[in-house]
Order: C-alpha cells, then sequence, then structure tokens
C-alpha cells in the first residue's frame, strides 16, 4: 500500500506520520511547506537566530526523496508575523494568512494527485487542508483518510459557546468564532469525502457526534511523548511551603485559564504559579490584569520549556476544549505530574491519582480541592511523577508511527479483500 500524506507545517505528530509511513515502505511521497533535513544548506541556516525556526522543520534525512516542497506562503506568513504586517496575516483574508497557506498546499497536493502512479492507494490529509485534495482522490478511486487534530467545530460552537456566556470578561480570548460559514462548511465536506477519520483522544472523538451526518469509521491513535528526560530531583517539601504550579499554552480562556487564576487566587500562600505562554488579545482587561499578579514568561524555546517544567512540582493544564494536549505529555516525561481535565487527551494517558490527576473541566472548585489534597500530602508527587515518567517511557513517536501506519494498512487490506 502506498500513501501521499501532506501538511503544510512540521508539527511533531506529522514527523512521526511520515517517518512511520516510510518506515513501514508504505509512503508514496510527503507534501509540505517548509522542510529541513541534517546537513542541507537550510538546516544548517537553521542554526542563526533569526532563522531558528527552519529547525522546527526538521525531518529525517530518509524522508527527502519523497517530499515535495511548496514554501512561498508560509515563508509568506511566518515573514509578514515577524515584521508585524497583520494584515498579510488577517484571518481568512490575507495573502499569506493560515487559511491561504492550507488552500495553497491542498490545491498543489490535488495537482499532484493528478499525476499520481499506479501504485497509490490513499491520501492522507488534515483538517483545513483536504478539500481540493480528497476531490482528486475521488475521480482517482483512492481512500481518503481524514486527520482531525483538535475536535469538530460544532462541539466547539456550543461548549466554547456557553463558556462565552458564562464568563463574558473573558469571551474575547477564546477565537474559533472569528470562522467564516464557507469555511465551516469546507470543514464539513472534508468530513463528508472521508472514508477515515483518525483522532488523537476520546474527546476529540466524542466532539464528532454533533456532526449531523453518518460519520465513516473513527479510529483515536494518541499521540506519544518526547524523549524521556534524565530522573527527576523531587523537592521535600518542608510543612506549610507553597507548591510551585506551571502553565504552559496560550492564555485562552478555551484552556479554562480563568478557573485556574480563581483556584489560584482562593489558594493563597499554598502556592505560587508560573505562566508560559502568549496573550491571544491584547486588550481583554481580566487577562492583563491577571498576568500581573503572577511569573509570566511570554515565549520560551521547547527546550527551555521541557527545563521549567522540571523546576515546577506539577503542571496545571485545566484546558475546556482540547484535541490533545502535547504539554501533557512534555510534562510527564520530565517526571512533573499533571492536573488536567476529561476535555484534553488526559484519560487516554493518565490514570487518576497514579501517574496524574482528572479533574472536572470548567470548575475552579474541583482544581481547589485536588491542588488542596496535593498541598496536603506533597509526597505523593514524587510517585506521581516517577509514574508519569514511566509512562511517557513506553509511549514514543515511534510507537505512535508505527500504531498509525498499522491502522491504515489494515484497514486498506479489509476492504479490498
Amino acid at each position: 500500500m502506498k500513501v501521499i500524506l501532506s501538511h503544510p507545517t512540521g508539527n511533531a505528530f506529522v514527523r512521526a506520520a511520515a517517518k512511520g509511513f516510510l518506515d513501514e515502505d508504505m509512503l508514496y511521497n510527503f507534501n509540505t511547506a517548509v522542510a529541513s533535513f541534517p546537513g542541507s544548506l537550510i538546516d544548517k541556516m537553521g542554526g542563526i537566530r533569526p532563522f531558528s525556526e527552519i529547525r522546527r522543520r526538521r525531518f529525517d534525512a530518509r524522508l527527502r526523496p519523497f517530499t515535495n516542497l511548496w514554501p512561498w506562503k508560509e515563508v509568506g506568513r511566518l515573514t509578514a508575523m515577524r515584521m508585524g504586517l497583520n494584515s498579510l496575516v488577517k484571518h481568512e483574508n490575507g495573502l499569506f494568512c493560515v487559511d491561504a497557506v492550507y488552500k495553497y498546499q491542498d490545491r498543489n497536493t490535488a495537482r499532484l494527485i493528478d499525476r499520481k502512479g499506479e501504485k497509490v492507494n490513499a491520501v492522507y490529509a488534515y483538517e483545513d487542508g483536504a478539500v481540493a485534495s480528497f476531490e482528486a482522490a475521488k475521480k482517482q478511486g483512492l481512500e481518503c483518510i481524514y486527520d482531525l487534530p483538535i475536535g469538530y467545530w460544532r462541539a466547539a460552537r456550543d461548549l466554547l459557546g456557553e463558556e462565552r456566556r458564562l464568563t463574558p470578561e473573558w469571551a474575547s480570548t477564546i477565537k474559533g468564532f472569528a470562522d467564516s460559514e464557507m469555511k465551516l462548511a469546507r470543514k464539513d465536506k472534508e468530513i463528508s469525502m472521508a472514508d477515515r477519520i483518525i483522532v488523537a483522544s476520546k474527546f476529540t472523538a466524542d466532539t464528532l457526534k454533533y456532526y449531523p451526518d453518518s460519520l465513516p469509521p473513527v479510529k483515536v491513535i494518541p499521540y506519544a511523548f518526547p524523549k524521556v528526560g534524565k530522573p527527576k530531583r523531587y523537592r521535600k517539601l518542608l510543612k506549610n511551603e507553597a507548591l510551585k504550579l506551571l502553565f504552559v499554552g496560550g492564555l485562552s480562556q478555551r484552556k479554562g485559564i480563568a478557573y485556574l487564576f480563581k483556584a489560584v487566587e482562593a489558594l493563597g500562600e499554598k502556592v505560587e504559579l508560573t505562566l508560559v505562554g502568549q496573550k491571544p488579545v491584547s486588550n481583554c482587561k481580566a487577562l492583563n490584569t491577571a498576568v500581573n499578579s503572577y511569573r509570566w514568561i511570554p515565549t520560551l524555546s521547547h527546550e527551555k520549556v521541557l527545563k521549567v517544567m522540571r523546576e515546577h512540582d506539577i503542571l496545571v493544564f485545566p484546558s475546556l476544549f482540547e484535541g490533545f494536549g502535547l504539554v501533557i505529555t512534555e510534562a510527564m516525561s520530565q517526571g512533573t505530574p499533571v492536573i488536567t481535565t476529561q476535555r484534553t487527551a488526559g484519560p487516554d494517558l493518565i490514570n487518576n491519582d497514579e501517574n496524574g490527576w482528572i479533574v472536572e473541566a470548567g470548575s475552579d472548585k474541583a482544581l481547589i480541592s485536588k491542588i488542596e489534597e496535593i498541598y496536603q500530602n506533597p509526597e505523593i508527587i514524587e510517585r506521581v511523577g516517577k509514574a508519569a515518567m514511566e509512562t511517557a517511557r513506553q509511549r514514543t513517536w515511534e510507537t505512535y508511527g508505527k500504531e498509525l501506519a498499522k491502522a491504515v494498512s489494515e484497514n486498506h487490506e479489509h476492504i479490498n479483500a
């Protein structure tokens, strides 16, 4: 079986998918916007600070002969953002907006599918970048496999719409409501053409129940953990010593940030909070006031994020709508236990009170109760943190790639049996 894989950016799960298909001799080609390969000139440029973004698009050198690059839209987007040319990246309408990048990638992939060889069996594409590719695939009789990295949009409108009503002072930080009817219709068209859907969490799978028509088979394949860090030295907390809490992610109410602030305020001197992440908007008064009360770091490199995670007792990630939540796996890989909600990949990775904690989404009381319990019994941090690290050790990105390739090939064999 041969697969055409398409995605414009180099996320960890895309790199693992490409490598997984390659390792199983299933990859026909990989289509993306920007990619560097070890030893190449562009990869060497990534070692220069102004071009450091390139290194985040680094792929296995063996993928080079299989890779097609269509960079100009994505390079334009990155350049416009760096230069503050906001009109060029304006949502849906900017020349170099994210939607333009995805559509450009999708159209180029479709043209390639029209010229594909006889050995191709399937097209694997992601949300917002699959319509043209799937249309071309259908004409060729190819299987269409759709990857939905975050929850389905109708579920988001329902759950986060209610959240905007409950916390209106935070409503401007929830950004998903700006999508046009045309964009939302494209999302539904992608699903309607899919022969199979791959998601990374049970929560994402559950959101597809909001889809108003019949669904193809949905398969949950959780993402993986980064390389496990060296054994962590856990603090021996003295009586009444504050817990060091960490939040990593966009400072949006989609991430449940307001409930975290309420919990921390109620807990007072029992906790210290550090925030790592950028504001989604600059004019939210509630957010601007809150961040001034805590240690706030707007941005860090991936390596420094992992270091900061190791320096804290607990990562708190109270998201209200999350397709996965890679910060969960990052913290666990460093031996830092996580408090998260049932609306993330937490339930796919965490056994409550064993290698982390799951609390009710949208509840500051649930956060207060759990953090208070840990504060009263701080010795459990080391036990749970070590179990979290052991969980991380058992699920690498190579494992994810193998599981994905196996699921794709086995289903194809079943269909054609």
